[in-house]
């Protein structure tokens, strides 16, 4: 398993990527291509799409492999594309999981099933199923108990990682610092842990982490990349001026339900065509529109710039 031998080939800014939708509701291929060229272009070190930022639960299973399959034509396999492929039912995760290890991904990330809560036993036997079946793809848990209301235990992680092979890590989207820190210190520093939530990108880093997928790299890719580097060359003073002049940005994001003011962003800027996102979720509001102007205004320093190559919305 090469990521067992090498697993910080999975490092740095992996832009957790929104899935655009034409006005009509339909995937937008067309954008989705440009966001990954315009990703690349900035300097992220990875890709994904069908994290919860690419709002997987309103899209059929054959509507996500195909995004997959764009993301990975688009970035030629510049950097590691490492997808989302969970879902609340056992046959859709694997199908979706074992397609995308056949279209040549570098990893899977798989959510903890949401809604249905399971025990830690239950979990342990999910993620090894689904790892049985896709035996030569590296997986990695995804733990995000705000939006599934359950939270795998670092004892669960340490025995996956150590009776799995092809188990090599974890998102971490908890605020619960400990939870990092126990998992890192039960299961060794070669086991990839990534933090999910925005503001604890940085301080995982010091923990040991080796990378993160923050939800505001979708509009401000390169200063995530450069904190990742800047922290990488011991500039901690340079990553820490990143971080906190990033807080703003991810304000915005969280202006109402993630990815709404992400998806606006973007379609003012021209990446995207379109801001849709598809119900139970809604266009960011008029209000919420106000806020996220005011917040530009405090941090647009660090917005990538979309050069005219980008710039879908004008073609």
């Amino acid at each position: 398993m090469t990521l067992r031998t090498d697993p910080h080939r999975l490092r740095g800014s992996i832009a957790p990527l929104m899935t655009p939708f034409t006005t009509g509701g339909e995937v937008d291929h067309e954008s989705l291509a440009n966001a990954v060229r315009w990703q690349l272009a900035n300097g992220s070190h990875g890709l994904s799409i069908g994290g919860s930022t690419g709002e997987p639960s309103a899209q059929s299973i054959q509507e996500r492999i195909d995004a997959i399959r764009t993301v990975l034509a688009a970035s030629g396999h510049a950097v590691p594309v490492i997808p989302g492929t969970g879902t609340t039912k056992l046959d859709e995760t694997i199908e979706l999981t074992r397609r995308a290890a056949e279209l040549g991904v570098d990893a899977a990330l798989v959510i903890t099933p949401y809604y249905a809560r399971p025990t830690q036993e239950a979990l342990y036997h999910w993620y090894s199923t689904v790892a049985a079946e896709v035996p030569d793809l590296p997986i990695l848990a995804y733990n995000v108990p705000s939006r599934t209301s359950v939270d795998i235990a670092p004892e669960t992680v340490e025995r996956l990682y150590a009776e799995v092979p092809n188990f090599v890590g974890i998102k971490e989207t908890t605020r619960d610092f400990e939870h990092f820190s126990r998992v890192l210190q039960r299961c060794g520093r070669d086991l990839v842990v990534w933090s999910g939530i925005e503001l604890l990108c940085l301080p995982l880093l010091a923990l040991g982490g080796i990378g993160f997928l923050s939800a505001t790299a979708n509009i401000a890719p390169a200063a995530h990349a450069r904190l990742f580097d800047l922290w990488s060359a011991g500039d901690h003073s340079g990553a820490l001026d990143i971080h906190y002049g990033l807080h703003p940005l991810v304000d915005l994001i969280f202006t109402e339900t993630n990815p709404a003011a992400g998806k606006w962003v973007l379609e003012q800027l021209g990446v995207f065509r379109s801001g849709h996102v598809r119900p139970p979720l809604i266009p960011l509001t008029e209000a919420g529109q106000a806020k996220a102007k005011d917040l530009l205004a405090q941090a647009g320093q660090y917005v990538s710039p979309v050069q005219a190559e980008f710039n879908i919305g004008a073609r």
